[in-house]
């Protein structure tokens, strides 16, 4: 193994730690006392961060969402109220600190002196920022205009605060920074979600940029789209597709990805494909692998002379009987994909996705790190923002399993949002953003919202009170 390779193996401590690889045996007894409270603790004491959920996830088998999405047919759905059975108890903004996970690669791109080893890293960053919606079929909490949300990992070495800085059309921003001052994530979503009759469709519409400042390198790029299958019958299930352009603005280099649709016979579903070029435009590497799964990285010429044996080898195979079609009569049966990502020879690992918790089909399909989003640990209301979404009591009550809370409290914030909203328009009054100002991306020059700095100060005298 060369030493390139070496570098991104997977015992190269790139993978994250244990503490998701739980089994259903170790995780918090349903109904204890320490699972009412969402916690676990060590036998010295310490708080460490739970496991699981304090309820099971509930059955939405009662409930039909067609009869609710039946007359929105290529309607955009942020004006739709969707009852609470079809939630997750997470708000979006939580949602969207999952991209934060596999903060590992990060730190690793920033101790690399080698651009191009650095852009492999970035790429496998914003494929591992999508991996967790893998079978995360439920609906985040739409957030309520000036809710935010923040995520503190001395363990992992960085923080993060967001805010809903929009309603209509809603807008989430976020900001993440290295405590040790390596790197600074951000950006604005602006998620369109449409209905097509058997799926809904979501564009998370809005730019990423990391920054890692010790290079003097931004990163720029947009997710892929998001599409949720059988919505009306059969399985649901999530295929991500799309392209998504990497910028280096310093360097010029760029990696273009493609997530690919299912494809006939399945073959295509999960996959992920691309390529490094220099500001020559020359291919330097190829990515691949799944989002699912895991990425690697190979030279452009032993992908090509791989594809040609391979593709001798596929044309044989295709005369065979066909597996499930993603197209045609049976469009949304969820192919039987089994195999794993073929890995190249020469091919360096670059990220592997952490095992999910065995009874994460219980919890929402949650990743380890979802579990622990909305985790109050002891003191945490005395230094919490009044607005940070682990205190709304609509999520809180369907995370502990009373759902007819949640749904009253639901309609109630909703109400409260509303009669805020017309308070203001009484009064010409116009609503300011308390964490967050409109400006504009240095690096891409359009309009962004950008973190104004001063929330981890502790002054929380102006926060709106919205719960």
């Amino acid at each position: 193994m060369n030493s390139e390779e070496e570098f991104y193996d997977a015992e190269t401590g790139l993978e994250s730690d244990d503490s998701c690889e739980v089994s259903f045996k170790d995780a918090l007894v349903f109904g204890s006392e320490e699972a009412r409270d969402g916690r676990a603790t060590q036998e010295n004491g310490v708080w460490e961060r739970r496991k699981t959920l304090p309820a099971k996830m509930i059955s939405r088998n009662n409930y039909s969402v067609w009869s609710i999405l039946k007359k929105c047919i290529g309607m955009e759905l942020s004006k739709i109220a969707m009852p609470v059975e079809f939630n997750e108890p997470l708000s979006f903004l939580q949602r969207m600190s999952e991209y934060m996970e596999h903060t590992h690669l990060i730190h690793k791109a920033c101790s690399l002196s080698d651009s191009m080893q650095r852009m492999q890293l970035v790429a496998a960053f914003a494929v591992s920022a999508v991996a967790s919606q893998w079978e995360r079929t439920g609906k985040p909490f739409n957030p309520l205009l000036g809710e935010t949300f923040e995520l503190v990992r001395e363990d992992e070495g960085y923080r993060l605060i967001s805010e809903q800085v929009s309603h209509h059309p809603p807008v989430s921003a976020f900001h993440a920074e290295s405590l040790k001052q390596e790197f600074e994530f951000h950006g604005s979503i602006y998620p369109k979600l449409k209905f097509w009759g058997k799926s809904v469709e979501a564009e998370p519409k809005g730019v990423m940029t990391l920054e890692l400042l010790k290079h003097k390198e931004a990163y720029t790029w947009t997710n892929p789209m998001c599409c949720v299958r059988n919505i009306i019958l059969g399985k649901l299930w999530i295929e991500q597709y799309g392209t998504v352009e990497l910028v280096n603005h310093r360097t010029g280099e760029k990696c273009v990805l493609t997530f690919k649709p299912c494809g006939m016979f399945g073959k295509e579903l999960h996959k992920v494909e691309g390529y490094i070029q220099d500001k020559r435009r020359k291919k330097r590497r190829v990515i691949y692998g799944k989002w699912t799964e895991c990425m690697y990285s190979v030279d452009p010429k032993v992908y090509e002379a791989f594809k040609k044996t391979d593709k001798k080898t596929a044309g044989e195979s295709r005369r065979q009987k066909p597996e499930h079609s993603c197209e045609g009569e049976e469009a949304d049966e969820m192919p039987e994909v089994q195999e794993t990502v073929t890995v190249i020879p020469g091919s360096a690992l670059l990220w592997r996705m952490t095992p999910r918790p065995a009874h994460s089909a219980q919890m929402y399909s949650f990743t380890g790190f979802a579990l622990t989003l909305n985790e109050l640990e002891p003191g945490a209301e005395r230094t919490l923002a009044p607005t940070d979404c682990r205190l709304r009591p609509d999520v809180r009550a369907m995370e502990n399993g009373d759902m007819d809370t949640a749904s009253a409290e639901k309609e109630r914030l909703e109400e409260k949002q509303r009669t805020s909203l017309r308070e203001r328009n009484k009064d010409e009054e116009e609503w300011t953003t308390r964490w967050f100002r409109q400006g504009t991306n240095p690096h891409t020059g359009a309009e962004d919202w950008l973190y104004a700095g001063g929330y981890f100060d502790r002054n929380y005298a102006d926060c709106p009170d919205i719960y």
